[in-house]
């Protein structure tokens, strides 16, 4: 009998919400996005659901919008990822826990460092979301007055990621003898100094951590554009994506999957999750009151920051009763942009109701019964449109508990999602193979 394949399930939790209007929901928590007891709950609560990992996001500049906008933010505040990892690492089992670092603002062997003893302490459940950081007012709390060039960005990463998986490889995974009798803590044969010079970059090594559980913490991606795509195909093995539609889905998921054989590497070894907002109600027509609320509760200000930051400049002067008007590229995410351009030309929006939409969630989204979702999850998946979904929650916590106890089972039901995690281990739930040591066999 063929085992049918089944989806895999992220949850995208910094911030809890992507909505602007997600803390003033009825019932929600509004502090959400930066309370330990509610986060550890969160937690708790998707790794009973099966779910494969917490995924955080990071920001590192906060004054990325007009204050008018930046008062009504609930991400104004939010926890480091790696502290609050380290810690949801002790309160849960089997849960993935992936975090964003940035390629450009922080040193390869910090990165290394972190995530190394991140997989220890959790005992192998640890990722890395390589992100160039897109968003110019970081530059500025890094002592520049410019952001990297965009080409500039991919290519450090592009190195950085060969720096920080060769530090994770300093040692062999049998390298640490610890012989009481001999005094031998470990062999120094078993031991590899990097010595690595390059265009970018320069690091001596070796690590000072053993090799991680899983050998390299699972490496994941998000960028869309051309050097997004080739950098997710030659690196990453869980892309995070973004669009709309099936069509647009399946075109991203070929294109991906191709490239990554033509780098050497197998098609299941890079699992691609769209971001999908999903609302859940009794009736469809619940569930579409429920976002019908939920966008009501946001402010033209957040929008119109969100609008700004989304096409890499200001729309605060904007005609708010007019069409977008025609946006040069900048040097911040060109796929984002994109999408924003494309969603205004395809359904005629206006200034305003553009930033409405982007102060809500302008993504992908599984709006209806527990049924209906799982149809359309179910439908993504055999027509080859992602390999499960990176889920995003419209207000915590009712939102993602209508998700864990209403379209978890139904999807279990289907065959479609786990009922009990594979392993112990990221990669081992995810059904990705431990990378091989690169300086010992």
């Amino acid at each position: 009998m063929i085992q049918k394949r089944q989806l895999r399930l992220g949850a995208f939790m910094r911030p809890v919400s992507l909505h602007t209007g997600a803390w003033r929901y009825p019932g929600a928590f509004p502090d959400a996005n930066f309370n330990f007891a509610h986060l550890k709950r969160f937690a708790q609560t998707l790794e009973a659901a099966k779910f494969d990992a917490f995924f955080m996001a990071d920001h590192l500049a906060v004054l990325n919008m007009p204050i008018e906008a930046l008062k009504r933010s609930h991400t104004v505040t939010s926890f480091e990822p790696f502290t609050l990892l380290s810690a949801l690492a002790a309160v849960t089992d089997h849960l993935g826990l992936v975090a964003t670092a940035s390629t450009t603002f922080d040193a390869p062997y910090h990165v290394a460092r972190r995530f190394a003893s991140l997989d220890h302490i959790s005992g192998g459940r640890a990722g890395w979301n390589i992100v160039t950081t897109s968003n110019p007012d970081a530059a500025l709390n890094f002592g520049l007055e410019d952001h990297v060039e965009h080409g500039e960005r991919y290519r450090r990463a592009r190195e950085f990621y060969d720096v920080v998986t060769g530090l994770w490889d300093s040692f062999a995974d049998d390298a640490f003898v610890r012989d009481q009798q001999s005094g031998l803590y470990f062999d120094p044969a078993k031991f590899h100094v990097l010595d690595h010079k390059g265009p970018q970059l320069a690091v001596r090594g070796p690590l000072n951590i053993a090799r991680p559980p899983q050998g390299w913490p699972v490496i994941v991606q998000a960028g869309a554009s051309e050097a997004g795509r080739q950098l997710a195909a030659e690196t990453a093995e869980v892309v995070f994506a973004a669009h709309a539609n099936l069509a647009a889905g399946q075109r991203f998921y070929a294109d991906v999957k191709s490239r990554a054989e033509q780098a050497g590497r197998a098609r299941d070894q890079i699992k691609i999750l769209p971001g999908a907002f999903v609302i859940v109600g009794d009736t469809v027509e619940e569930a579409r009151a429920k976002r019908a609320t939920l966008d009501s509760l946001v402010y033209y200000e957040s929008g119109i920051a969100s609008l700004s930051i989304a096409i890499g400049h200001d729309a605060s002067n904007f005609d708010p009763e007019r069409p977008l008007p025609d946006i040069p590229e900048t040097n911040a995410s060109k796929s984002g942009r994109e999408r924003v351009v494309e969603l205004a030309r395809l359904e005629n929006l206006t200034v305003r109701q553009l930033a409405q939409r982007l102060g809500g969630y302008s993504g992908l989204a599984f709006v209806g019964t527990a049924k209906t979702i799982a149809d359309e999850m179910e439908e993504w998946l055999v027509e080859d449109g992602s390999d499960g979904f990176n889920v995003m929650f419209p207000f915590l916590p009712a939102g993602l508990d209508e998700v864990v106890d209403r379209v978890v089972p139904e999807l279990q039901r289907r065959g479609l999602f786990r009922r009990e995690y594979e392993g112990s281990t990221l990669r081992e739930n995810l059904g990705l193979a431990r990378p091989k040591n690169r300086f010992f066999d």
